[in-house]
Parts: C-alpha cells; structure tokens; sequence
C-alpha cells in the first residue's frame, strides 16, 4: 500500500538515496531535506502522511524539537525516527516529542517499510529487540566508575576531613592542636587515624593522595 512520505536526514545523500528506494517500491515521496531550521515548516507545509526523520544524535538535546512542532501543528503527521542504536533516554526522548517509531538506520528496506505502515496506521513502531536492548540498559545500567575521591571522604569524621586539610597544608602536629582546640595529644590521635583509614604510611602519602582522588577539594566544600 503506497505511502505519501517524506525523507529528512542530516545527511542529504543519504536522504535521496532512501527517498529513490521508496520512490521504486510504488511509495510517493514528496521531498527529501537535510535538517535546519526550516524542516518543520517543509514537513508540515507538504503535510505528507508519514516523515522519516534521520538523526545521528538522538541523545543531543532539542534534536526532537521538529517533532515537537510537527505533532503541535499538524498531529495527523506520523513521525518516524531513523537513527543508530541509541540509549534508552534517546528511544523515551523521541516517543516523548511525539514520534510514533524509532528504525535503526541500517535497518533493511522492508523494515523501514512496515514501521511506515505501522505508523500511519496510530500503532508503536519499534522493533522489538531494539525494546528489549534498551529496557536491559534500563534494568542493568553500567556500573558507575569508582569515585575514589568521594569514597575516601565517606570514611572519614568532619573532624578528621579537618585534620586532613590541614595535614595537606603542612601543618605539623602543634599547629593542628592549636587551629583545632585541641590538645596536641588528640590531634596526633587524628592524624594516626587519617593515615590508618586512608591506608597510608606518612603525612605526606595522606596529602598526595588526597590531592590526587580530588578529596581536598571535596574536603574543602565539606568544611566551608
């Protein structure tokens, strides 16, 4: 069943070429546009039944934005999305400004066709390993990296993150106590304890370290 469609892509080689190769399976194909500031106004001028938007960057900010305008002036318009696999913030982001399907652009002619189809017709169309990939991503997000510097802090006392400044300034012992209200007794007992829970040796490992995981500048803010 022929469609009345229009291709627009960032690339416009890419989107004649997809254009020509629907125009061959019977599809009738209006214009084929690079993105810019006029698409939206091309797209909802020519009101086609389906537009096949191409993007490299689903995940970039406003790049749905002509969807957005599309659905709000003219919301008979299908919007499908051709784009790389994208994360699933990227597939939410395209349903949310209102497109009715995200295709992988490396997906088979014939699959572009039927999430044409779909679409026109008001149904979903996503393919559903492209779902299922980007709900798994969702359920099993990728360990966060290890935040070496934030993770130290967490083992350390107000008092002892104190301490440690001030260790990292060179301050010996005396002037710790003095700085603190302490006795130099007690703010020798803080060092001991800084150097045991960051693992270290000396005053001076205490200060690279900190200074290499970013814990004086965490420390900094903790004590501001």
């Amino acid at each position: 069943m022929s469609v009345r469609l229009m291709v627009v892509d960032d690339h416009r080689l890419l989107a004649e070429a997809l254009a020509s190769a629907l125009k061959l399976r019977g599809h009738r194909v209006l214009a084929a546009a690079a993105p810019s500031g006029g698409a939206a106004e091309l797209v909802i001028s020519r009101a086609p039944e389906v537009c096949l938007l191409g993007t490299a960057t689903p995940a970039e900010p406003g790049v749905f934005d002509p969807v957005v305008r599309i659905k709000r002036e003219k919301p008979q318009i299908a919007v499908v999305v051709l784009g790389p696999v994208p994360s699933p913030r990227g597939i939410a982001s395209a349903f949310a400004a209102g497109a009715s399907g995200y295709v992988r652009h490396d997906e088979r002619i014939e699959g572009v066709e039927r999430a044409m189809v779909k679409a026109r017709a008001g149904e979903a169309a996503v393919a559903p390993q492209l779902l299922t990939q980007s709900f798994a991503e969702l359920l099993n997000p990728a360990a966060e990296p290890d935040d070496e510097g934030a993770r130290l802090l967490q083992m350390l006392t107000p008092r002892e993150v104190e301490v440690l400044v001030r260790v990292a300034e060179g301050e010996d012992t005396r002037l710790i106590a003095a700085g603190m209200g302490i006795a130099p007794s007690t703010a020798r007992t803080h060092v001991q304890r800084v150097l045991m829970k960051l693992g270290v040796g000396s005053r001076l490992e205490a200060a690279a370290l900190a200074a290499r995981t970013g814990l004086l500048d965490r420390a900094g803010g903790a004590t501001g």
